[in-house]
């Protein structure tokens, strides 16, 4: 096992020629990541990479603690460090992603779906419980709503697009992958043409759609904005509701009676978008917080 003055002064795992066993490799990707991403995502993603790389759960990795890796292994363990040192995500590192107890394929074509997202399926899946309602997920990317609806939701209709082919592509393949039954539709949400082509009677209506302002890129971090997709993430400064509005049209011919619009927001813009679907008639409307206690979604219904 590595004393501590060896493991600080190691460049890799694999160039020394030392043996290496799980408990050393463990505490070295902490070490290595924890100044950029902090001890406890660090810890996190160490097992995320054992997961991938070995299949092995938490409780392996802690059974096994003494036992060695091969310097085959440690050479995998090296590139999907120096990855994350270049802040690629880890979900693209090994094109994976789990969201609402499912494990997901995702590519820079798609977004990586983030824990609010799944607060959003669990509101819905806790206020509708009817069977046979039909939803339709609107800007669906990894499919990840579409999908974890159709699984949740009793004989539920469902119905998904998105403006990207290839985001659509690896959406049909989480649901072929999982045996979710969605209809995929390759639309443009603000187009007139765009929305005809959904044209529907549904029940609910779910969207994550673009959201961030170009002007919010400043503040961001380069693990997002130099390998997520700017398509499904930035709206213009000058336009930062496009798609809502877009959406809004959309409701406005084929949202059923009693329906419900279910939407993932940007804060900033929270008390305008309440205003707007105000504006539009609809009388309940709530914005509601994320567990982070940020206004991050709003629900309105007929």
């Amino acid at each position: 096992m590595m004393d501590d003055n060896t493991n600080e002064k190691l460049d890799s795992l694999a160039g020394a020629g030392i043996e290496r066993t799980v408990y050393d490799v463990c505490r070295y990707v902490t070490d290595k990541l924890t100044p950029l991403y902090g001890e406890g995502e660090a810890k996190a993603m160490a097992v995320i990479i054992f997961e991938n790389l070995k299949g092995w759960t938490r409780t392996d990795m802690a059974l096994k603690a003494g036992e060695h890796l091969t310097p085959f292994m440690l050479g995998k363990f090296d590139d999907v460090i120096a990855q994350l040192l270049k802040q690629k995500p880890i979900q693209y590192i090994f094109g994976n992603a789990w969201f609402y107890g499912m494990k997901l394929t995702v590519t820079p074509d798609t977004l990586i779906p983030r824990p609010e997202t799944a607060e959003m399926v669990d509101f819905i899946v806790q206020e509708n419980q009817r069977k046979d309602l039909r939803v339709i997920d609107l800007c669906t990317g990894s499919g990840c709503i579409a999908i974890a609806l159709a699984r949740n939701l009793p004989f539920a209709t469902v119905t998904a697009s998105d403006i990207s082919a290839k985001a659509l592509d690896v959406a049909r393949g989480n649901a072929r992958t999982l045996y979710a039954d969605v209809r995929f539709v390759q639309s443009d949400l603000l187009t007139a043409r765009g929305r005809e082509a959904l044209a529907g009677n549904y029940d609910i209506i779910v969207s994550n759609p673009p959201y961030i302002a170009e002007k919010e890129k400043a503040g961001m971090s380069a693990n997002v904005l130099d390998y997520e997709p700017h398509s499904a993430l930035f709206v213009p400064d000058s336009n930062p509701l496009e798609f809502y509005d877009a959406i809004f049209d959309f409701a406005d011919g084929n949202l059923a009676a009693g329906g419900k619009i279910y939407l993932e927001i940007n804060p900033l813009y929270a008390d305008q978008l309440r205003k707007n679907a105000v504006a539009r008639g609809y009388a309940d409307v709530r914005v509601v917080r994320d567990s982070y206690g940020r206004n991050r979604f709003l629900f309105v219904a007929r």
